[in-house]
């Protein structure tokens, strides 16, 4: 409910500042609401811990941020101060990403709840701004490749019941999402137009494809043996 209420406060804001439509405010606590709901779920995968914990909490407040972006979809392209600070806002939820896992492992309330609500938040932020980076003119509708290739992973796992193989840890994924965010992030602020645009976005996208090609193939080979 804390969370709830900050996100209201700054979706308030924007609106305010910026002269936003109330449209933009409704849709980006919907999106938080549904995100709500869903987390509701599975909820029971981080027992036997009884505490939701600073660190979920941390990644909850980076889904509000996401939520924000989202409000975005179907609207016109924001004007430059606004689009700077969605950037910002885009900036404080990678230093936020790396602050859940420190509070995690310090309050040693670290859980497989916490490890996939961390991971999904990141697939469902950068799948926003991939939607945003698309329909702003940024780049072409192959970027939307940047946010479905994570859930695209998930519904081959279904018919490759290998590719459900524990991954070992790898720095890799989180240097790449950082890189993919960011670049995301820096596409949609006013200076970055094409083909600048379109080939930072598709660079990001070529590392992504890379890290989720080199995961494959060490489960596809750890399955032959």
């Amino acid at each position: 409910m804390a969370v709830l209420a900050l996100l209201t406060g700054i979706a308030l804001m924007i609106t305010r500042i910026f002269a936003a439509p109330i449209g933009y405010l409704a849709q980006s606590l919907a999106v938080f609401v549904g995100c709500l709901l869903i987390l509701a779920r599975f909820l029971s995968q981080h027992q036997p811990l009884t505490r939701f914990g600073a660190a979920n909490t941390v990644t909850l407040l980076r889904a509000g941020i996401a939520a924000l972006f989202a409000g975005l979809i179907g609207r016109p392209a924001p004007a430059p101060a606004w689009a700077w600070t969605m950037a910002a806002l885009a900036i404080i939820a990678l230093l936020l990403d790396g602050l859940d896992g420190w509070l995690a492992r310090r309050s040693s309330m670290q859980s497989p709840f916490g490890a996939r609500f961390d991971m999904e938040v990141d697939a469902f932020f950068i799948l926003i701004l991939a939607v945003l980076v698309w329909q702003f003119g940024k780049a072409g509708v192959w970027i939307l490749l940047s946010g479905m290739m994570r859930y695209g992973f998930v519904l081959l796992s279904y018919a490759l019941p290998w590719l459900n193989q524990p991954l070992p840890p790898r720095r890799r994924r989180q240097t790449v999402c950082v890189i993919q965010t960011v670049a995301l992030a820096g596409c949609l602020t006013t200076p970055l137009i094409p083909p600048i645009s379109t080939i930072l976005a598709g660079f990001a996208l070529g590392l992504l494809a890379l890290s989720f090609a080199v995961d494959v193939a060490w489960l596809w080979r750890r399955d032959e043996r």
